[in-house]
């Protein structure tokens, strides 16, 4: 295991059954080849869950593989698994710091029926649609390369921290494709639609300066984009649970009516009583998420 201070969760097969299934506190630290590799770390009230794609040799590219153990985790977050009830914010990195994820793996693609191809991106693009539709808040934490598919990945989260050395961008033109897994969608909502066209029709690729000022990401991290990525998390963590998800939800919403229904959820909870309590005795208030 790479950071074996973590508590880990590996998908892994069940036995005997040959189904995915996410495993809490589940170590296998001889098992260096699993595509996903996913760790806690401490927060307020809660854990962050840290997911890294694990294909060093591939730069990280999405698999068949890689993609079914990534749907599975997805799926358990999105479906409120009771083993993963305290996560309360999912980070996306990746275990080397050259690469995020280099989009997909064409090695592999080579390989495929048009059946084949239809499958993958039909699973790819709801595994996506899954994560931005998290009640939890998700970041992104790019080291690296974020091409293609990598970056429509982490435009699928809700927040993107780059590292120095980051590098994304959407290339697809260049191979004369577009962009097949919400790029097309997804950019555009993030920095602009004239802006995201410069970036899909040149199909050039983005350092880390340029990226913040489009509003491509949200922190630039002076070396790796992981410590800030945690940092940024447990600093959302540390608002009141329910508080966190209502916020998030009304956003989503986008309108007023979404915000009173949100309002309405958090205004009688006892964190909140808790919270007020906590400011007229100068305190630090403990959330319980109820």
């Amino acid at each position: 295991m790479l950071v074996s201070t973590r508590s880990t969760f590996l998908v892994r097969r069940a036995v005997g059954s040959g189904v995915l299934v996410p495993r809490r506190h589940y170590t296998i630290s001889t098992d260096e080849d699993s595509p996903i590799k996913i760790t806690n770390e401490n927060a307020d009230f809660g854990k962050i869950a840290i997911l890294s794609f694990n294909r060093p040799k591939a730069k990280h590219s999405i698999s068949k593989g890689l993609l079914d153990e990534l749907h599975t985790y997805i799926k358990s977050l999105a479906t409120k698994d009771p083993a993963l009830a305290e996560v309360r914010a999912l980070i996306l990195t990746s275990t080397t710091s050259d690469a995020f994820c280099a989009g997909a793996d064409l090695k592999e693609r080579r390989t495929f029926t048009q059946h084949d191809t239809d499958s993958f991106l039909h699973k790819l693009n709801g595994t996506l649609t899954m994560i931005e539709e998290l009640h939890i808040p998700t970041i992104s934490a790019i080291d690296g390369i974020a091409l293609g598919g990598g970056l429509e990945v982490a435009l699928s989260t809700d927040f993107r921290v780059l590292g120095s050395n980051a590098l994304v961008g959407l290339p697809e033109t260049r191979l004369a494709i577009v962009p097949g897994a919400g790029g097309t969608v997804r950019l555009p909502r993030v920095i602009g639609y004239s802006r995201a066209l410069d970036l899909i029709l040149t199909g050039r690729r983005v350092e880390p300066a340029e990226a913040l000022q489009l509003g491509l990401a949200n922190r630039v991290a002076t070396t790796g984009a992981l410590d800030e990525a945690i940092t940024f998390a447990r600093t959302i963590c540390a608002g009141g649970p329910l508080a966190i998800l209502a916020a998030k939800s009304a956003v989503r919403g986008a309108s007023p009516e979404w915000e009173k229904v949100a309002y309405k959820d958090v205004v009688r909870s006892k964190d909140k009583f808790e919270a007020l309590d906590a400011f007229a005795n100068k305190r630090k208030p403990v959330f319980k998420g109820e």
